[in-house]
């Protein structure tokens, strides 16, 4: 068996039971088609021949009677062949949803959504569909040669010596075709993956699409990954076209020599009609399936190809995971990095970090776009880990921690939230399931999102759309900081998080989050001076490094990045003010902070 089905079998290995079931009953329904050419003997050689007209109609009733048992093992066959492919399935498809949550945040960042989909539905499918029906296909039609080569045998030694000469023929094409069919499969499970990637891609980014005027750019690019998908598929057609020829060149130069030897043992009375005729009946029964054995091949090669796309999921490695004997004590939130350093590939994202933070203290963390602060504060959570440092979390190393322990502690609100396709409600009592009505409601107050929230028709019982349509980007982010006081952290980590509401909106939150973050040690990343001024300790971020850390009054004396990004943001305030003062600007230093 091919490696893939090989490294697949602990899936399909509890329900072997069913699949022998399915092949014994297959036996029984192969054997009950053998039936019918020696009944077609008889009726020739009594019958026709020996005039015996009587024995008609209890022939024909075998007939009858032969058709309705084998229809009826035939169903039991079907029956057990697809309880044991759905079943398999099923255990297949939860093990690769259990993979892909626990996974990390890096390998998403290296993975196609909609290549992922593609592997979850179309691959697996392809799998259940050969459990199911390919291999009793393929194991059929081994029976049916093989009992039809020894009923063959038995009726002439010299017709079944031709007949075993072409089957070496058969096997060497068969096997000379699926060596090549496999290569052009998995290029078309590939190329459909790729395809269905950038579907999925241009509809979670059609406003960016429209916005732009870029339909025609998007149209195009999607028509050359259809036309690598349609190349895919007709290189494997250019094998196909000549896989269908050679088996009919073989399957009829064997019945021109059965008709050839037999006929001459016939003229001679080396062997009767009806024998002849029922050797025919043979070799039809046998190469009906064997004209279908491109389409058994076809299955077998999408099964091993759609196999090594579900391997590839199944055995990618999980990084980050809980180790033995895991810390659970309760968090007071104090955090410590020593010598951190973070690597992307061959970019250095971080270096040499070095910061301790006391429990309920505040951190704001400043700087450009790519300097690294939201790497910085994803180490907390461990949803990435060092390329070499430490981060502590009261006096142990976030390695030794539970993770989910880990992660109930630490609340995270990015920048760009994400809210599940139900109500309001769910979305923030997400973290805790078991929350009342009154908790959710007090987390909404205190992310300044009740009012809005009760103002919706059906209030919290509201469903939000698909990624949050229907709502404001402001609106979202204050639902998803909802979500994140509601499981009440001892570390809290807003990123960016208040960057899609306006200046009102956010001091209503700043105002509510003064009496959260009390007790409670809170990370703030963000772009405006104005969140981030009051925290105990402002730390500014450059290229990976600290460059200036202290208190807002602290940094401004300094006139380095902190000084400069500061006067960046109040420039244009300062030029409204002196407008509305009658165009006498403030002097240099002026600001009011």
């Amino acid at each position: 068996m091919a490696g893939e089905f090989r490294r697949l079998s602990g899936f399909y290995r509890p329900y072997l039971p069913w699949m022998y079931l399915s092949m014994g009953l297959l036996v029984v329904t192969t054997a009950l088609g053998l039936v019918y050419p020696y009944l077609l003997k008889l009726i020739v050689n009594r019958v026709i021949v020996g005039h015996a007209y009587g024995e008609l109609p209890w022939l024909i009733a075998a007939i009858l009677a032969a058709a309705l048992v084998k229809g009826v093992f035939n169903f039991g066959q079907q029956y057990t062949g697809q309880v044991f492919g759905s079943r398999t399935a099923y255990d297949l498809r939860s093990a690769l949803y259990h993979k892909l949550n626990r996974q990390t945040f890096s390998w998403y960042d290296e993975i196609h959504t909609g290549d992922l989909m593609s592997r979850l539905t179309a691959d697996l499918d392809a799998f259940r569909m050969f459990l199911a029906f390919g291999i009793n296909n393929l194991v059929n039609l081994g029976l049916i040669v093989g009992f039809s080569m020894a009923m063959m045998w038995w009726m002439n030694g010299w017709l079944a010596l031709v007949m075993l000469c072409l089957m070496p023929v058969l096997g060497f094409a068969g096997v000379f075709f699926d060596r090549r069919l496999h290569k052009a499969f998995r290029r078309i499970r590939q190329s459909l993956g790729t395809l269905n990637s950038g579907v999925q891609e241009t509809i979670m980014g059609i406003r960016t699409v429209k916005s732009f005027a870029r339909e025609d750019f998007e149209i195009d690019k999607f028509t050359h990954r259809n036309d690598d998908y349609f190349d895919s598929n007709m290189s494997a057609s250019n094998i196909w076209k000549w896989f269908f020829p050679v088996v009919g060149i073989i399957g009829n130069l064997g019945i021109v020599l059965i008709l050839l030897v037999g006929g001459w043992l016939v003229m001679h009375q080396r062997m009767e009609l009806g024998d002849l005729v029922a050797f025919l009946s043979i070799l039809w029964y046998i190469l009906w399936p064997l004209s279908e054995l491109g389409f058994y091949l076809n299955n077998w090669t999408q099964a091993r190809a759609a196999g090594g796309r579900l391997l590839e999921v199944l055995e990618a490695p999980v990084g980050i995971t809980t180790p033995t004997a895991a810390q659970r004590p309760p968090m007071r939130g104090h955090v410590c990095l020593e010598h951190v350093h973070v690597d992307y590939g061959e970019n250095r994202v971080l270096e040499d970090i070095n910061l301790e933070v006391a429990p309920g203290e505040t951190v704001a963390l400043l700087g450009l776009t790519g300097s690294g602060k939201s790497t910085l504060v994803n180490l907390l959570p461990r949803f990435y880990d060092v390329s070499s440092g430490r981060v502590l979390v009261d006096g142990k190393d976030v390695r030794q921690w539970d993770l989910e322990a880990l992660r109930r502690n630490v609340a995270v609100v990015f920048q760009e939230p994400f809210l599940f396709s139900t109500t309001i409600f769910s979305n923030i009592a997400y973290g805790r399931p078991d929350a009342t009505l009154e908790e959710v409601r007090r987390a909404a107050r205190m992310a300044a999102a009740a009012e809005f929230i009760e103002q919706l028709p059906d209030g919290y019982a509201t469903v939000v759309g698909e990624r949050g349509l229907g709502l404001s980007g402001g609106q979202k982010q204050r639902i998803a900081l909802a979500r994140a006081l509601l499981q009440n952290p001892s570390i809290l980590i807003l990123d960016d998080a208040t960057s899609a509401v306006d200046m009102e909106t956010e001091y209503q939150i700043q105002q509510a989050l003064q009496e959260v973050m009390r007790g409670r040690t809170t990370w703030i990343i963000a772009h405006r001076i104005s969140t981030l001024k009051r925290a105990d300790k402002i730390l500014v971020i450059d290229r990976g490094r600290i460059v200036e850390r202290g208190t807002h009054q602290e940094l401004l004396a300094r006139q380095g990045l902190y000084r400069r990004i500061f006067d960046m943001q109040f420039r244009d305030y300062d030029t409204h003010l002196a407008a509305v003062a009658g165009g006498r600007a403030p002097q240099k230093g002026g600001h009011h902070v």
